[in-house]
């Protein structure tokens, strides 16, 4: 009797969707890309999520997304001091100096009826 041909390996597959992150396996190896690390992940929809591409052979690509990583990222976060600043700039946001908000509750209220 003789056995089937062995199918291709899977070098990527998103393997979890939780509400911490994500759980990638990429060439035989689980990583995990908290949505504290990695912001632009967190709201985005299953398929775009899901649709990541490996190219040559180190290099993560979300093409929905418009995101990029190499695995080397994720094996050695601390070679690579440099994130997104995409969290930070939305929570730190500051208003033009020469244009600053106004509340509108105050300024219709000072109005006469």
């Amino acid at each position: 009797m003789r056995s089937l041909k062995p199918g291709k390996n899977i070098l990527l597959s998103v393997e979890n969707i939780t509400p911490f992150g994500i759980w990638l396996f990429v060439k035989e190896k689980e990583y995990f890309l908290s949505f504290q690390q990695y912001p632009y992940f967190k709201d985005q929809t299953l398929n775009s999520i899901q649709n990541v591409q490996l190219l040559h052979g180190y290099h993560l690509y979300w093409p929905d997304l418009d995101v990029d990583l190499e695995i080397d990222n994720l094996e050695n976060p601390g070679k690579y001091k440099l994130r997104s600043k995409l969290h930070t700039q939305i929570s730190k946001k500051q208003p033009h100096p020469k244009f600053p908000v106004r509340d509108i509750r105050k300024s219709h209220a000072l109005r006469p009826a």
